[in-house]
């Protein structure tokens, strides 16, 4: 009989570490401070700052994140409903909707994106830059294979 040995296996390997990876994350301090916000919420924050000067809409976040429109839809309902974001309409299109953020989403971004920063640091510690730069090569590729 055939034995599938875990060790060996990239998709389990993936998803025991994006299992760790949410644990540590939601165990950071801030957190705590922010309980009724999400780790992908987080994300969504800080790309929307990233990405201020420009329409950002449902689907650029489907894009960026490689999410389902009904997973989308489902953080952005919640995210208005917090008062993170609101959605305008835009002049060039009466069919689409910009995510704006809200102050309150302003007022702890700054925090979050700090969080962010120091969890993705904590996470490469002692990892050369080289190894880096073959793990991205190897993400990026895994991201392809997947149909990204």
């Amino acid at each position: 009989m055939f034995k599938i040995n875990k060790d060996k296996m990239v998709g389990f390997e993936i998803k025991t570490v994006h299992n760790l990876l949410k644990r540590d994350f939601e165990s950071l301090p801030i957190h705590e401070k922010n309980k009724n916000i999400t780790s992908m919420q987080k994300w969504i924050i800080c790309y929307l700052n990233d990405n201020k000067d420009k329409d950002v809409f449902q689907r650029d976040l489907e894009e960026e994140f490689s999410v389902r429109r009904s997973t989308a839809t489902g953080i952005l309902q919640l995210m208005e409903k917090n008062n993170l974001i609101t959605r305008e309409a835009v002049s060039y299109d009466a069919r689409l909707k910009k995510l704006v953020l809200t102050q309150k989403a302003l007022d702890i971004q700054n925090e979050i994106d700090e969080e962010i920063k120091a969890h993705d640091k904590k996470i490469s510690e002692g990892i050369s830059k080289d190894d880096l730069e073959v793990f991205f090569k190897v993400m990026k590729q895994i991201r392809k294979n997947l149909g990204e």
